[in-house]
């Protein structure tokens, strides 16, 4: 168990941030740590693979490969998982699940691949001790992945259970959170995860039911984020008690006062009760600042300038609307100057759509980020603010000039995390229609 091959899936845009964070965190580097589209492989220990599901805010599971072979057909396949000794992972007494991707695969039905993966699983330990595992679809001990490509069938192991941004603390929630590991990407991304040991503030004006700023504070307090939650690898054989005790001992160990101040803020009192209560269960009330207010009147939480890092809402998440929401204004709904209030936007049957599925609302919300930008050059001079948005013409809406953008996936949605460096001074006027704008 000292030679494992590890895979670390992650979110599209993600991959090098998270081969940064495992370097980080085991001291891998060079060949023992590559960085491949969609994930990271590790060639790491057992107690590299409990620490980095204790420990990675980046990765959605933490894998262990078992298998990597070339296959033509589903007997292939069976014969490939006949040949894993899952007998040394777990137990009769033990349900497992198998599920299954593929990309340009030649088979007619992945159903029935996995299916006779299942099957040679069963049959290996009904030849080995004359009894099976069962299945269970819901909640398995054990989960199984197979991957296929046009012509390679690769089987892990799963030591992690439920997606790792599943922290264990979100119970209360708004529409369309944004999930925890493309939080802590977006935190990443813009190096404030270094920056707080020096006390850079961060601030989410749009916090909503506090995914940003609780990841931000639990990062001031060197928090590990699977602290709280159990594991998958729990219930395998090579789990060893003591040694997972140990890493969570060692973990509380260097946990801290925070180092920087957090804070957020929503229009939506209701949300901003959600965040505090998340915080609570998260051990970060006391590091972290919640409170109400609108986007357009808020002035910074702090005399110092920090880092801004918001996730509007969009399109098909959200709509984007002032402090009282859309009004009607002459038998037509208006964006009202304000906030961003949460409101779910159905879209009309023949709705026209923009980029990453995005559904156009009156003037696609451009007055209110317009205004946004000119608070922010009027009253953060100095801060750097980070916007994730499915908008390519976000910049271009709010009349500011990137000084960077990081594609990024949210699910099944492209987006890009704009930078922009803040100075005092006016927006720039709209320009009139039909002109474009770089």
């Amino acid at each position: 168990m000292n030679q494992l091959q590890l895979f670390l899936p992650c979110a599209a845009g993600v991959e090098e941030f998270l081969a940064d964070e495992v370097h980080r965190l085991t001291g891998l580097q060079g060949r023992d740590l590559l960085t491949l589209r969609g994930g990271v492989v590790a060639l790491a220990s057992w107690r590299d693979a409990l620490r980095l599901n204790l420990h990675s805010r980046l990765a959605q599971r933490v894998l262990v490969q078992l298998s990597n072979t070339l296959y033509r057909n589903e007997k292939d396949l069976y014969e490939a998982a006949s040949a894993v000794a899952w007998e040394i992972w777990f137990t009769t007494k033990q349900s497992f699940k198998v599920e299954i991707t593929a990309q340009h695969s030649p088979l007619t039905s992945l159903n029935f691949a996995a299916l006779k993966v299942k099957d040679a699983i069963a049959d290996r330990f009904r030849a080995k001790g004359g009894a099976r595992p069962d299945v269970n679809t819901q909640w398995p001990d054990v989960r199984v992945y197979v991957h296929l490509t046009t012509d390679r069938a690769t089987l892990y192991i799963d030591t992690s259970g439920e997606p790792l941004f599943k922290r264990g603390w979100r119970e209360d929630k708004g529409d369309a959170p944004l999930k925890e590991t493309l939080a802590a990407a977006m935190i990443a991304a813009s190096g404030w995860d270094t920056a707080a040991a020096d006390g850079v503030p961060l601030y989410d004006p749009c916090c909503g039911s506090g995914t940003i700023a609780i990841e931000a504070a639990q990062i001031a307090c060197g928090i590990a984020p699977g602290i709280q939650r159990r594991f998958a690898f729990e219930k395998l054989l090579p789990f060893q008690a003591h040694v997972w005790q140990a890493l969570k001992s060692e973990a509380r160990a260097a946990e801290h006062p925070p180092v920087a101040p957090v804070a957020g803020s929503d229009v939506a009192h209701r949300m901003v009760d959600f965040a505090r209560r998340n915080a609570e269960r998260a051990g970060v009330a006391h590091a972290v600042e919640l409170r109400g207010g609108d986007a357009l009147q808020r002035m910074p939480p702090s005399d110092r300038p920090g880092v801004m890092l918001l996730n509007p809402p969009y399109g098909e998440r959200i709509a984007a609307a002032g402090v009282a929401g859309a009004s009607r204004r002459g038998g037509r709904e208006a964006f009202q100057p304000g906030a961003l209030a949460l409101q779910r936007r159905e879209p009309a049957a023949h709705a026209p759509t923009a980029p990453g599925g995005q559904v156009p609302g009156p003037d696609d919300g451009a007055d209110f980020f317009l205004q946004l930008a000119a608070h922010w050059k009027k009253h953060y001079n100095g801060w750097t603010a980070w916007m994730l948005t499915p908008d390519l013409k976000l910049p271009g809406k709010m009349r500011l000039k990137e000084s960077r953008r990081v594609p990024m996936w949210n699910g099944p949605i492209e987006c890009r995390l704009f930078r922009f460096d803040l100075v005092a001074g006016p927006a720039k006027p709209r320009a009139s229609p039909g002109r474009e704008h770089a």
